[in-house]
């Protein structure tokens, strides 16, 4: 697991986890963190950008803040920082020219008035950013109590304290609207620090919290990934997945993310496929479309009544719909299909066009193997080490020594008395 919900810190502001201390190869210690590779080339200051930008708890948090002090600083150094009540530490991230380039990728305006960066942390002010780290933890486990105890809709999903402890920020989940004064009132008689509530939703906090996915790997949400987009299951259709609900939603409870990754590339893909295509009308029946394989550029039609799938290709699709538009119908789709049916022999297939079914030749290779390895198999069974058998000389038993003198003996030839 990655060091992004790691409640213990060393000196430094660096989180244990998993052992890496903040430089993990998954990223999940910093997962909003930005490569600066201008970082190790030394700018003079009057030439320096005087805006940093700067992440709050292992990279959960990010913002830009204004080197106004022209303070002597780079990537990696931490640093306190102006807030709404006293200050916070935070380590800079990315420094320089680049931060231009961040900035206009947030929209963010260059000419805005940014907190400034107060100065070099110092040794008590990492001490007091462990300390509060440390009491995340059982803070909220407290809240939950609390916010159980006055029965209100609401989850605490997650406590940040401020550098100074002085304040406190609480991430909730809630479907509507919560009156929390109440709450608030509890929690700073509680904990003695300035309250914030702030609401999240059901991705903000698996980010938060962390995970493992159906991958088998990370969440996306709390590794690498910043912006959460909508995913309606529309994306589903277009990529031809069924829509089960219990497959589609990730640890959130709401739909996976990864959906959207491959939305465009199908979406172009589908302008190639002609539109009011879901009926062909033949004389044997309407055929209705049930199926868009993009891969192999193909359209899957079937009759109402069920049975056989016809396979055409994209321009057979377009021939039969020209036919339709002239009130024409073709006899019926047999002679349109891009494959033959297949017979059970280690032959190639040939379609209607003349051309060779990849497909089929990739079965009776399969076949050709299976049939060569169990005859390899057969062979080696057959040449395993046996003691030879004498075909010629009978077995004897050990209890009857005589056996092999006495075989041709039969008692009906004995001389009788």
């Amino acid at each position: 697991m990655s060091c992004t919900g790691c409640s213990v810190a060393i000196a430094g502001g660096k989180p244990q986890g998993c052992g890496s201390h903040g430089n993990c190869a998954t990223g999940g210690c910093n997962r909003l963190n930005t490569f600066d590779w201008l970082s190790h080339i030394p700018v003079p200051l009057d030439q320096q950008f005087h805006i940093h930008e700067i992440s709050f708890k292992n990279g959960v948090r990010k913002g830009f803040f204004a080197n106004k002090n022209k303070l002597d600083i780079m990537t990696g150094d931490m640093v306190c920082v102006e807030s709404d009540s006293g200050y916070d530490v935070g380590r800079i991230t990315l420094s320089g020219e680049l931060v231009k380039l961040q900035m206009k990728k947030r929209k963010a305006d260059l000419n805005a008035e940014y907190l400034k960066i107060l100065r070099m942390a110092h040794d008590n002010d990492l001490q007091k950013l462990m300390e509060g780290r440390a009491m995340e933890g059982a803070t909220m486990l407290k809240a939950r109590v609390y916010a159980r105890e006055l029965k209100l809709e609401m989850k605490i999903g997650d406590v940040e304290y401020q550098g100074d402890k002085k304040k406190a920020t609480f991430y909730y989940i809630a479907d509507g609207r919560v009156d929390y004064r109440e709450l608030i009132k509890i929690f700073a008689r509680e904990f003695k620090v300035k309250i914030e509530m702030r609401q999240i939703g059901a991705r903000q906090e698996a980010g938060k919290i962390g995970g493992i996915g159906s991958c088998g790997r990370e969440l996306c949400c709390s590794t690498w990934l910043q912006d959460f987009k909508s995913v309606s299951t529309n994306a589903a259709r277009y990529q031809n997945l069924s829509i089960n609900q219990s497959k589609l939603s990730g640890q959130c409870g709401r739909l996976k993310c990864c959906l959207n990754y491959e939305l465009d590339t199908y979406m172009d893909a589908l302008q190639a496929f002609p539109e009011n295509s879901d009926i062909l009308r033949t004389e044997k029946g309407d055929a209705h479309l049930i199926k868009r394989d993009i891969f192999k550029q193909r359209m899957v039609y079937e009759f109402p009544l069920g049975g056989k799938q016809y396979p055409l290709p994209l321009e057979k699709v377009n021939e039969i719909l020209a036919m339709n538009k002239l009130n024409e119908k073709p006899a019926g789709l047999e002679t349109f299909v891009f494959v033959q049916e297949a017979v059970e022999k280690d032959i190639e297939f040939v379609d209607v066009t003349g051309h060779v079914s990849l497909k089929t030749i990739e079965k009776a290779e399969q076949k050709r193997k299976q049939k060569q390895h169990q005859q390899n198999k057969f062979k080696n069974t057959g040449n395993q080490d046996k003691t030879p058998r004498q075909e010629n000389k009978p077995r004897q038993n050990p209890n009857k020594p005589n056996q092999q003198k006495n075989r041709n003996f039969n008692p009906g030839n004995r001389d009788k008395k």
